[in-house]
């Protein structure tokens, strides 16, 4: 069982955020792949069990690296249903679109025919950072998504 995750970071921080997602997904012991947007090809998403978007963002949105890698997505529209999916966002401050741009994330998945699974308690779209995720309680939610993911994979690709 293997995952993905596609990051796009020019500060760093959803790059950080990304190695933490990572570790979650591997203390499940799935398989887990990283790479920056600009070192990642759409044609490997056939290959995964779940693919994982890591964005900043910018203007409500996810960054133009990240909605281009989704915009190429669609010629295997139909081919990755049932994979599982997530998304982690970084941010300049509360209140600058993290759940604007989780929501966007998660809807081109969902359109993919992608599974999603959200969380009761905290970080109900994914995981949310404001700058670089530099407390406990950030980093922990990184790493219980990665987890939650992997778990969700291991249940149903068993």
């Amino acid at each position: 069982m293997k995952v993905l995750i596609v990051y796009d970071s020019s500060s760093g921080n959803t790059e950080k955020m990304a190695s933490l997602v990572a570790e979650g997904v591997s203390s499940e012991g799935v398989d887990v792949v990283i790479k920056k947007v600009d070192n990642a090809s759409v044609d490997e998403l056939l290959s995964y069990h779940g693919i994982i978007l890591g964005s900043p963002v910018y203007y409500g949105l996810p960054s133009s690296k990240i909605k281009k890698f989704l915009d190429d997505s669609a010629k295997f529209h139909g081919k990755l249903e049932g994979k599982i999916g997530g998304a982690f966002v970084s941010s300049g401050g509360t209140h600058t679109g993290a759940e604007t741009t989780l929501i966007a994330l998660l809807e081109a998945l969902l359109i993919h025919g992608m599974v999603i699974q959200g969380a009761s308690s905290w970080n109900h779209y994914g995981s949310a950072s404001v700058g670089a995720p530099d407390n406990e309680k950030t980093r922990e939610t990184c790493r219980k998504e990665g987890q939650k993911i992997a778990s969700l994979i291991k249940k149903i690709f068993k």
